[in-house]
């Protein structure tokens, strides 16, 4: 060390590191790749919660008609109800087995669901080496073992490469109520049967929330299922 430097500029030195050491911890937070960064901020723990959507009980009663409609008409319930968006409850239709009056308050007693937290848990985006990963304690520690390539833009699993497909832009009356974000999958046939995998991130219109969504199915090739984890964690944005 040179004896000759005097103590103000020995602190002037270390200021000006700490300074470059602040700056580059701020690019590499500007960094978190799209669409990742619209969502979550890396190095941040996050307070979440798994979480399930519950209508009022007095719904079911409308349900089961629904179903009472559907084996009545079991070919044109079908094809019906794969023509409806998914996540929404389906349009009015008399072979439903509902009159207008009770499919009117089937869908007031949908719109006032409400989320009912099972777990806390926590998330922090992360990362691990050249990829990405979303650290979920409790019940979403499988989430963990995903790592999102941001070059190839794919979530590696172990089962295969999730591939982004359709950003989602979800309606009120879906589900989850009105949210955007990202989501990849990946899915797979063969003759033993299939695997499918999903994985969505994002907030709700308000921005308060965020979402992190996940499924994985094994089913095999006579439809039994071995596995089916789904899962829809809320946390807060701030």
């Amino acid at each position: 060390m040179n004896a000759s430097r005097n103590p103000s500029q020995i602190i002037a030195t270390i200021v000006a590191v700490m300074s470059i050491l602040i700056t580059a911890g701020a690019s590499a937070q500007a960094e978190v790749p799209k669409p990742f960064s619209l969502y979550v901020t890396a190095n941040k723990n996050y307070k979440g919660e798994v979480v399930v959507v519950l209508p009022p009980k007095e719904i079911q009663t409308y349900i089961n008609k629904v179903k009472e409609g559907a084996k009545k008409n079991p070919e044109w319930f079908k094809e019906y109800s794969a023509k409806a968006k998914p996540g929404i409850p389906l349009p009015f239709h008399e072979n439903l087995g509902l009159s207008p009056k009770e499919y009117g308050n089937y869908r007031e007693l949908w719109d006032k669901r409400e989320f009912k937290a099972v777990q806390k848990v926590g998330l922090r985006f992360e990362p691990v080496g050249d990829k990405w990963r979303m650290l979920v304690t409790g019940a979403g520690a499988r989430i963990s073992l995903l790592r999102f390539d941001s070059k190839a833009d794919v979530i590696k699993s172990t089962n295969g490469d999730l591939k982004r497909i359709e950003d989602i832009d979800a309606a009120p009356e879906t589900v989850l109520g009105a949210w955007k974000g990202a989501e990849w999958k990946f899915e797979e046939e063969t003759g033993l049967g299939r695997t499918k995998e999903n994985f969505a991130i994002g907030k709700t219109a308000d921005n308060k929330y965020g979402f992190v969504v996940y499924r994985l199915q094994d089913i095999t090739s006579t439809n039994k299922v071995l596995f089916d984890q789904s899962m829809v964690i809320r946390f807060l944005q701030k």
